[in-house]
């Protein structure tokens, strides 16, 4: 997958793009922690093409921004959801893009409700995947204060070690060494400053559950049946408190739904967008 280069507000940014880059839609996809844009490459890939296919109801341009520190973009000073989230905005300026669908996916999603929080009404869909919308519980803070020690001793490859097994559900860690060596290959590809970054970002970010019942938006939330990092049942009350929201479940898979079953996570994100469109 090939990146793209541009420099906005004077800092290097790099993004993959997908689709028709005249389309009158647009789906911008923030990616999970710590892996950067290529998570996507099935969605920039095969489902790029079925959005833009000739029998397809409208045309949709695929947009994926690096978060600041990833995937050779420049860091930010003061790490945050909220800077993630203005990151995201600025990018979209940049672009060209005035309103778009927003999807998030884990640490994705958390940047996508600070994008909500600032801006909602350049968003005219939401697609929140294996997220959460509540703070970390103390069990989870500390676990985030191991990650940044681990990180900082050992480097991307401690992040590798500790969260693959963690990130993929039974049944892509005993038939799918691909996606296993595709996340480690794109966790040990980042810089350990950005995946310190995030990590404090995320320690601390806003709790999104007031915010929920305030969006009047189409909303698609997925989930990985196997997700043990962010289980269903955290799906279940972000669908419950978005109004209107559809939940899906992925079949075998876990907290990376979009890579390790890929094609019931597309085909519900393809039905999301060609309602939305009309």
């Amino acid at each position: 997958m090939l990146f793209e280069r541009l420099t906005v507000d004077g800092r290097v940014v790099h993004y993959a793009a997908a689709g028709d880059e005249h389309a009158p839609q647009t789906l911008v996809l923030i990616h999970g922690f710590p892996l950067g844009v290529r998570m996507w490459e099935p969605q920039l890939t095969r489902l790029g093409l079925l959005l833009n296919e000739p029998a397809a109801a409208s045309r949709w341009r695929l947009l994926a921004p690096s978060l600041p520190g990833y995937d050779g973009s420049d860091s930010v000073a003061q790490p945050s959801m909220d800077d993630y989230a203005s990151h995201v905005l600025a990018f979209l300026d940049h672009q060209g893009v005035a309103t778009a669908v927003v999807a998030g996916l884990s640490m994705g999603g958390y940047v996508a409700f600070a994008l909500l929080r600032q801006a909602a009404r350049r968003v005219t869909g939401l697609v929140l995947a294996d997220t959460r919308s509540g703070v970390d519980s103390e069990q989870g803070r500390a676990g985030r204060h191991r990650m940044i020690e681990m990180v900082t001793a050992g480097g991307a490859r401690a992040a590798a070690d500790d969260l693959i097994p963690k990130l993929v559900g039974p049944t892509t860690m005993g038939t799918r060494p691909d996606v296993i060596a595709a996340l480690r290959q794109m966790i040990e590809a980042q810089p350990p400053a950005a995946i310190v970054d995030s990590t404090r970002a995320m320690l601390a970010r806003q709790d999104a559950g007031p915010l929920l019942p305030s969006l009047r938006l189409p909303a698609l939330v997925l989930v990985g049946e196997e997700d043990t990092m962010t289980p269903p049942e955290e799906s279940e009350r972000i669908s419950a408190a978005l109004p209107g929201a559809t939940l899906v479940r992925v079949p075998r898979a876990g907290h990376m739904s979009n890579m390790e079953n890929s094609e019931p996570f597309n085909d519900a994100v393809r039905g999301f967008l060609q309602r939305i469109a009309g």
